[in-house]
């Protein structure tokens, strides 16, 4: 959510950021709302001052005796009082007026994203690792699941549709052990505490993340109004909603493994065979709670720790600056991470680690008091995966895998799945 107290200072300014996202200047819509409120609320004080003073003079003409000016004043306060309890609900209208413009509109970049329509704006910032050689064309990681009869999507459809698949025996086990490998890295080496969150939520907490209302299609919604959670980021960040939080306790570092569940509703024709893009997958989310000074460090930090899962696995990735046309809705500069597929002969998504300023802390009304004690002031927050777990499979089966099918199982995963060393065919 953007201050409408700061695009009144400089409406230039932020048409100007959101140019940057190839969208139409909007800051005198906004503004235009901004006044009609305003002066709205001018009249509701005026009218509540003159309600005061009817009330004092009232009094004064009932002790002279003066009936006539006593009743005229009580029909003046009659319509003061109509006029304030109808103007109340027509303030509350435009506030919603208001509120549901600024709700849709994006957060605006920083500085030094770079500009850009599309991924193709986005910048390499580093590599780490040396993509494998093959001496055979690689397979991609559903070929070499299929083949090990460990991954199976025909049965997953049966029971649910696309974009769903079964994993059993050893591929199974070793999901659970990429995302048990996850936490003891980042809670032990990288300072998160581990939470076990809800996966459903109200509509308050998708609001606060910025899903709502914008993103309803890409979601899904339970019978009683709730909404299955598209990352763990929902529910760990909004534990401070509402909240008042000391400098002291920041930041604050957060983390959870949950199942995810999209709806993907804009990725129609898009990763339709495979692991890639599903409805129902698994995360450790990333999640840190920082005040303004702090939160740009942080965002390097949580790359880096995020960066340190893939290092350990020992999977070739290299790290992209997304431009201001590839953005997330809620983020002011992101990092995506892009672990190399020899199988697809291409770098793809693995994490994507993003400030998103106070943007979603005005949604939530996060604050904290300043170590001074003077007032409060809105937090920061961050989020990134840490990282995605289907997709970490993804990688280990193509980069790991041998000509005759088996997969090897990176060293540091080989104490959560019984010190084996490889995958084979049953």
């Amino acid at each position: 959510m953007h201050d409408i107290k700061a695009i009144r200072d400089n409406p230039a300014a932020f048409d100007s950021g959101l140019a940057r996202r190839g969208l139409e200047p909007v800051a005198s819509q906004l503004l235009k709302i901004d006044a009609e409120r305003r002066d709205h609320v001018q009249k509701l004080q005026d009218a509540q001052a003159r309600r005061n003073a009817a009330s004092k003079e009232i009094g004064e003409a009932m002790k002279t005796g003066d009936k006539a000016r006593a009743e005229a004043l009580k029909a003046e306060m009659g319509s003061i009082k109509d006029f304030i309890a109808s103007g109340e609900a027509i303030e509350r209208d435009i506030d919603q007026r208001l509120t549901a413009a600024l709700a849709v509109i994006p957060n605006i970049p920083l500085d030094d994203v770079p500009d850009g329509k599309d991924e193709t704006g986005n910048v390499e910032v580093r590599r780490w690792g040396v993509p494998p050689v093959y001496n055979y064309e690689p397979r991609q990681h559903f070929d070499i699941g299929e083949w090990l009869g460990l991954m199976d999507f025909e049965a997953a459809a049966k029971i649910a549709g696309a974009r769903f698949v079964i994993l059993k025996g050893q591929l199974a086990r070793l999901e659970r052990a990429v995302a048990q490998f996850m936490l003891d890295h980042q809670t032990g080496v990288n300072g998160y505490t581990e939470h076990y969150v809800p996966y459903m939520v109200n509509d308050a907490a998708m609001y606060g993340t910025g899903q709502l209302p914008k993103f309803a299609e890409d979601l899904f919604r339970t019978t009683d109004g709730r909404w299955l959670i598209p990352t763990a980021e929902v529910s760990l960040t909004n534990l401070v909603r509402e909240s008042i939080l000391e400098e002291k306790d920041l930041p604050l570092r957060l983390t959870a493994y949950t199942p995810c569940f999209r709806a993907e509703a804009g990725a129609a024709g898009r990763d339709t065979r495979g692991m890639i893009r599903q409805h129902q997958f698994s995360k450790v989310e990333l999640v840190s709670i920082t005040t303004p000074e702090q939160s740009r460090e942080e965002l390097e930090r949580m790359t880096g720790a995020a960066e340190s899962v893939l290092q350990a696995l020992k999977l070739p990735y290299r790290v992209m600056r997304l431009c201001t046309g590839d953005m997330g809705f809620g983020s002011r500069m992101t990092y995506d991470l892009e672990v190399w597929l020899p199988g697809q002969n291409a770098y793809r998504e693995i994490s994507s680690c993003s400030v998103c300023g106070d943007f979603q802390a005005r949604r939530m009304d996060a604050r904290f008091k300043p170590a001074d004690g003077k007032g409060t002031r809105y937090v920061h927050t961050l989020n990134g995966s840490g990282l995605a777990v289907g997709r970490t499979m993804v990688a280990i089966l193509e980069n790991y895998q041998n000509a005759d099918g088996s997969v090897t199982i990176p060293e540091a995963l080989r104490p959560y799945m019984g010190g084996a060393e490889q995958i084979t065919r049953g």
